[in-house]
């Protein structure tokens, strides 16, 4: 089942006197969380976004209701989240969380490979951490290997590269 909240970054401490506070963003880029003007406790409890700015790779918000530096440092270490209806993602674009725990399938044998377990941005190109049994496989997440992604069905089918499977 898929999540309504998604995390999207921690605030890690204040910015200035005036109750802004730094947010380390847990998604692809500090614009994108930039954009919000509502993002959520864990709770689900709404947080409204009065100004928003990317300063060296962070997020520097204002937040409705924290107007000095004490309010703010009180916030420090709470994570933040996005509703997953905020956003419209492009087609064949996934949130991560929605990812892990897909059983990983050959699209032309239906051999079963294992399950997504994590992933690796690593700026050319996502990987998939794959876990069968004890033994991991690093799958790269490119047009030619991954096939069809089926969120609904738990699925996502692959044809590996030569070379993929061996030890």
């Amino acid at each position: 089942m898929k999540k309504e909240f998604l995390e999207i970054g921690k605030i890690t401490g204040i910015h200035g006197l005036r109750g802004e506070v730094r947010v380390q963003p847990w998604c692809d880029s500090p614009d994108f969380l930039c954009a919000f003007d509502t993002l959520y406790h864990a709770d689900g409890t709404a947080i409204e976004i009065k100004a928003a700015r990317v300063h060296k790779e962070m997020c520097i918000l204002k937040l409705a209701g924290i107007d000095t530096a004490e309010a703010a440092e009180a916030l420090r270490g709470t994570v933040l989240y996005m509703n997953r209806d905020d956003v419209e993602l492009d087609e064949n674009v996934f949130f991560i969380q929605d990812l892990i725990g897909l059983r990983v399938v050959n699209a032309d044998t239906d051999e079963e490979y294992g399950t997504i377990k994590d992933v690796l941005q690593t700026g050319a190109n996502d990987v998939y951490i794959v876990q069968n049994g004890e033994k991991q496989v690093l799958i790269p997440a490119i047009p030619d290997v991954v096939v069809r992604t089926d969120i609904s069905s738990g699925v996502m089918e692959i044809r590996p590269l030569d070379g993929l499977f061996d030890i």
